[in-house]
């Protein structure tokens, strides 16, 4: 007897992570349908064989579904400070009217939270059990507290309602399909380095970044969301282990684009986070994952991503 195919909704899904989220599923069967308003992700990002819905998940949802990978939120600080009130109505309503609808049809709801939920962290590496450092009154407040209530209503959800719930707390993650103007450290460096601009460094470049391939980190959500075992509507980090410094950054993309550019000091923006590091012991025994694509492989994919883009 054929196994039903299952109907899955990614919200988000014509953004960076969405989008590569949607072809890994795709490819592994699923019929999927993506919702998103295109307020920073593209239709473009859309693979055929996908059912699109042009909606804000702060507006109801209808629909019967499996599975909800709930990625809608802007992650670029230039993004999310822009329009700090969406940011927060995206995280607090659209999360409810998600979790409503899995209440709705029985469906399971992955939601991506992030690293930024421990602020600026006074232990290293971040393990999940670790309450942060967050300021709630500052430019970066609207996305990390946002963040947080998420968890919270899925937490919530869980306990009162018996919704399945998985929480990954992502790390920095980079590669193809990231926007040019994204205003993250990997695609600022590889932008002004391919363009010839001086690589933007904030502060002396101490402060710390550990670096996701996005094809890792995709395949940690499907373990994550298929996942079997008590305890897993605790949130999961998932991110590379392997911290550097944000100047070694700028200096790697700098090595393997070729590029003769500099970098350029500026002052550090209010509460930039210092370092950042995942504790991925519980991914590793939770779920057998773990990163494999090197920082080299994966930035010079991302390189010659953006090559084929800026051309």
């Amino acid at each position: 007897m054929p196994v039903p195919m299952l109907r899955t909704l990614v919200t988000g899904g014509a953004g960076f992570l969405g989008s590569n989220l949607t072809l890994k599923l795709l490819s592994e069967g699923r019929q999927v349908t993506v919702l998103d308003d295109l307020c920073t992700g593209f239709a473009s990002n859309i693979p055929e064989g996908v059912r699109f819905i042009q909606a804000d998940v702060c507006e109801p949802l209808v629909g019967e579904y499996d599975e909800i990978y709930h990625l809608a939120c802007a992650a670029s600080p230039d993004k999310y400070q822009a329009e700090p009130l969406q940011t927060l109505r995206t995280n607090f309503i659209g999360t409810s009217n998600v979790l409503e609808l899995a209440r709705r049809c029985g469906a399971s709801v992955l939601f991506t939270s992030t690293s930024e939920v421990y602020g600026d962290p006074r232990v290293c590496p971040q393990v999940e059990s670790y309450w942060g450092n967050v300021n709630s009154f500052g430019p970066r407040s609207c996305y990390d507290e946002g963040k947080r209530v998420s968890e919270s209503l899925c937490y919530t959800y869980s306990e009162r309602y018996q919704v399945r719930i998985r929480i990954a707390r992502i790390f920095n993650t980079y590669g193809p399909r990231m926007a040019p103007d994204d205003g993250r450290v990997v695609s600022n460096f590889v932008v002004q380095a391919l363009q010839g601009k001086s690589l933007t460094v904030y502060g002396d470049g101490s402060q710390t970044r550990s670096l996701c391939y996005v094809d890792d980190l995709i395949r940690g959500l499907v373990c994550l969301m298929h996942a079997q075992g008590a305890n897993l509507e605790a949130p999961v980090n998932l991110g590379n282990p392997h911290e550097m410094s944000v100047k070694e950054i700028a200096e790697k993309v700098l090595e393997l684009s070729a590029s003769r550019s500099q970098i350029a000091y500026r002052p550090l923006p209010q509460d930039d986070p210092t370092r950042r590091c995942p504790d991925i012991q519980r991914a590793r025994g939770w779920l057998g994952w773990e990163p494999e694509v090197s920082v080299e492989k994966g930035l010079a994919a991302t390189i010659d991503y953006f090559r084929g883009q800026l051309t």
